[in-house]
């Protein structure tokens, strides 16, 4: 597959919004042991109220539809993750404005542009134990693979899931630098951060569709 068309992205983030219902108890178990435990309820009636916005729309530029996604999401749940989230589709509709579908090139400035989002506005940086430690990895090995004349969106995708996972597992030794994390992070040695686990469920949302 060469082109990501509307419908697929459509797919993609009520693949997302699945995957965060389903994962929700997961997510709120990470996110209580690290003094919160409200990410569950908030990536799940994010990404729902996303998918549901995207879902009646009628837009056909990409751009515009990335903007519609993360505007949303970040009205709907305007906590630390929600607006991070909703960030990083802010700053893709930017890099996309007037795509009708994306070629691998432009995945591969979503990808890029959905990581500087959040970095942008979290003001945190990779290795510090956030979301960031999967996405900044999936971005990466998304451009590296377009860069070298990979032209399969699916093949980007598996990628990109690939290396979010293996950022994710990697936090698992990282010591927590930002939050409430901070007071809890002698007991969080060897469990993953919450919020690499939702970046890890983002790419893994477009494995899901793109690599049918």
């Amino acid at each position: 597959m060469s082109i990501i068309t509307r419908d697929l992205v459509i797919q993609f983030i009520n693949r997302a919004s699945a995957l965060m219902e389903e994962n929700k108890d997961y997510l709120y178990e990470l996110d209580a042991a690290s003094g919160d435990g409200d990410l569950g309820l908030t990536m799940t009636k994010g990404f729902a109220a996303g998918a549901e916005a995207a879902n009646g729309s009628g837009e056909a530029d990409l751009g515009k539809l990335f903007f519609l996604i993360g505007s949303t999401i970040a009205k709907v749940v305007p906590s630390t993750m929600g607006t991070l989230m909703g960030s990083g589709f802010l700053k893709a509709a930017k890099a996309l404005k007037g795509k009708t579908e994306l070629a691998p090139a432009d995945f591969a400035a979503f990808v890029e542009a959905y990581y500087a989002g959040l970095q942008e506005r979290g003001k945190a940086n990779p290795g510090e134990r956030t979301i960031l430690d999967a996405l900044k990895p999936a971005a990466d090995a998304v451009r590296g693979a377009v860069d070298s004349g990979e032209e399969d969106v699916g093949v980007l995708a598996c990628k990109a899931a690939e290396a979010a996972e293996a950022g994710k597992e990697a936090t698992k030794e990282m010591e927590a630098t930002h939050g409430k994390a901070v007071v809890h992070r002698a007991k969080l040695v060897g469990v993953p951060d919450q919020g690499a686990v939702v970046g890890a469920l983002f790419y893994q949302a477009w494995k899901d569709v793109l690599a049918q």
